[in-house]
């Protein structure tokens, strides 16, 4: 029986990596990155909203659909990292899944978004 339930929870587990997931990256780990200029950052929160605050480096995803693939570096393993409103804000899957579907392997979320971002006193830019 326990082998049983542990072969569900694997496939249980396997099922939801594939369900489209990204691994989570935290403020202070996304601010090093930053500040060794070693991540694309991408904001999914509408050109709106990326106007009035967004996270330093970030593109504006909305705004460069169309030339996504060319505002990421060739080396496939480069950092990406998506972002949209907070914890329970889905949308920066959209960037996610797009980085993923053009090769890219370190695709990660920051699940605080811009929300914990600003919450925990982190520097915003302004405009495009």
């Amino acid at each position: 029986m326990k082998n049983l339930i542990a072969l569900l929870a694997t496939v249980f587990l396997a099922m939801s990596a594939s369900a489209g997931e990204f691994p989570d990256i935290s403020i202070s780990e996304l601010k090093a990155a930053i500040e060794a200029k070693n991540v694309v950052v991408v904001d999914v929160n509408g050109s709106e909203s990326f106007g009035k605050a967004h996270i330093p480096t970030a593109i504006d995803f909305e705004a460069n659909k169309s030339s996504f693939a060319k505002s990421l570096p060739k080396d496939k393993k480069a950092l990406i990292v998506a972002y949209c409103g907070g914890p329970k804000c889905k949308a920066y899957q959209a960037a996610a899944k797009a980085a993923e579907k053009l090769g890219y392997k370190n695709v990660k979320h920051l699940s605080a978004g811009i929300a914990g971002w600003m919450t925990s006193g982190e520097k915003t830019e302004k405009g495009s």
